[in-house]
């Protein structure tokens, strides 16, 4: 797959704006995507409290913003439960489809189709299958970020950001997806997703392009070679 058709096209008038794991952590990654905290640029975890009718309010608001982004591309720093960093390129169309590559030398690159979530590490040539719909990253890929029921655990409003944090303890248990906004543009910058161990990957989005046209291939999963690599794990 050639570097042109992966990384898509960008349609006239699209805007650009300034805006990493063991098998285990993964799961921390897609049942689990902190902060830069060392750094002072990504708020630590926080309690939601009161004022619910402006909270609900800017939450919509920031809904119906975010439905009508269907594509962005760009650059990501992820930090993972450790403290360990990476970073690299992503790709997302929603609903359900994105992609991480990231940059040497990690060996991992993490692919949504819209209904499973594949970690390959090509290095050792292996993949993990997740179903989208068990991880929370189902939450930030829908068509729409869902308020309905009770997945809003909150809504902060900041300066510098507006943060949602949504959970669905019917599909994720205990785990949690923090989405931080503009609050002026209401632009995605960054996201944290905590799992059910109460661990955290933070990814930061920058250099971000909206409204790209991308190939399918960029969100295609090479079954057969997935399955070609498990039977060789299992030959061994």
């Amino acid at each position: 797959m050639d570097k042109k058709r992966i990384e898509g096209k960008t349609k006239p008038g699209a805007r650009t704006e300034r805006s990493g794991i063991t098998r285990r952590g993964f799961l921390g990654a897609t049942a689990a995507f902190a902060a830069l905290a060392a750094a002072g640029n990504v708020h630590k975890p926080f309690s939601f409290l009161g004022e619910a009718q402006a909270q609900a309010d800017v939450a919509q608001r920031i809904a119906q913003h975010f439905s009508s982004v269907k594509t962005m591309m760009g650059e990501f720093v992820q930090f993972g439960p450790r403290g360990e960093q990476t970073g690299g390129k992503f790709y997302i169309q929603r609903p359900g489809k994105i992609r991480f590559n990231y940059e040497a030398p990690s060996t991992f690159k993490v692919t949504s189709d819209g209904r499973s979530v594949v970690l390959e590490n090509t290095r050792l040539k292996t993949a993990d299958v997740y179903p989208l719909a068990q991880t929370p990253l189902k939450l930030l890929l829908d068509e729409r970020i869902d308020l309905s029921g009770n997945k809003v655990r909150g809504v902060k409003q900041e300066n510098d950001l507006t943060t949602i944090q949504l959970a669905d303890r019917s599909m994720f248990g205990n785990a949690t997806i923090t989405m931080m906004f503009d609050p002026k543009s209401y632009d995605l910058r960054q996201w944290t997703i905590t799992d059910a161990q109460g661990k955290e990957t933070t990814v930061m989005i920058f250099n971000v392009q909206q409204g790209v046209t991308f190939d399918p291939s960029v969100f295609r999963i090479d079954e057969s070679n997935i399955n070609h690599w498990n039977r060789q794990q299992q030959g061994r």
